[in-house]
């Protein structure tokens, strides 16, 4: 016999560009639209349109009350199989706000927990998947690597990593200095992932 098993993922994505009017958007949006031909549920948050304070004013020495969009935004991811988040990269990492938004709900209790008896962390979120979608303004992904480092290792493993999921990275560019026959690749591309649900 021969069994066609298909799984419907609960998919969260989050736009990590400030201005979801702009090439990322456009990308995640193909995404989207892959996502639900392929029969998955989708849920989009917009970094820009997120209402919280990206600071981490005190670290983890005292609780900083949640904004309700972070409250939402750990709900769903709660709830969610996989977890899509794309971004341009800026300077070698992720924007400012995108890292602030990290450090107010990626928090002990959410993600993961400092076992103080045994002295490891405890991962909260494994068994999640995800995909970090990294767009580049001026450098081939691989020209930058080549030059500065692994630009996604902070997300991929010291974030999405430390709480237990494992994550794949599609890393695009230079966005600046190709074509629309090229943007109508990578638009296919990340169209065919979010069939796919991966």
């Amino acid at each position: 016999f021969c069994y066609n098993i298909f799984m419907s993922k609960n998919i969260v994505v989050i736009c990590g560009h400030p201005d979801a009017d702009s090439f990322t958007g456009s990308m995640l949006e193909q995404y989207e639209a892959g996502a639900i031909e392929g029969g998955h549920e989708i849920r989009r948050f917009n970094l820009g349109e997120l209402q919280f304070d990206p600071i981490l004013h005190k670290g983890y020495k005292e609780i900083q009350q949640l904004e309700p969009d972070l409250i939402l935004l750990q709900d769903a991811i709660r709830e969610a199989d996989h977890l899509v988040i794309a971004y341009p990269n800026w300077w070698c990492t992720m924007p400012a706000l995108l890292k602030g938004l990290f450090d107010r709900f990626w928090l002990p209790g959410f993600a993961f927990n400092f076992n103080k008896d045994t002295k490891k962390i405890e991962q909260h979120l494994r068994g999640k998947t995800a995909r970090v979608i990294v767009l580049s303004g001026s450098h081939s992904p691989f020209k930058t690597w080549w030059q500065f480092g692994d630009y996604t290792n902070e997300i991929q493993h010291g974030i999405l990593g430390f709480a237990g999921i494992k994550a794949d990275v599609s890393a695009y560019g230079p966005c600046q200095k190709v074509d629309d026959k090229v943007r109508d690749k990578w638009m296919k591309q990340v169209f065919a992932l979010g069939k796919a649900g991966k």
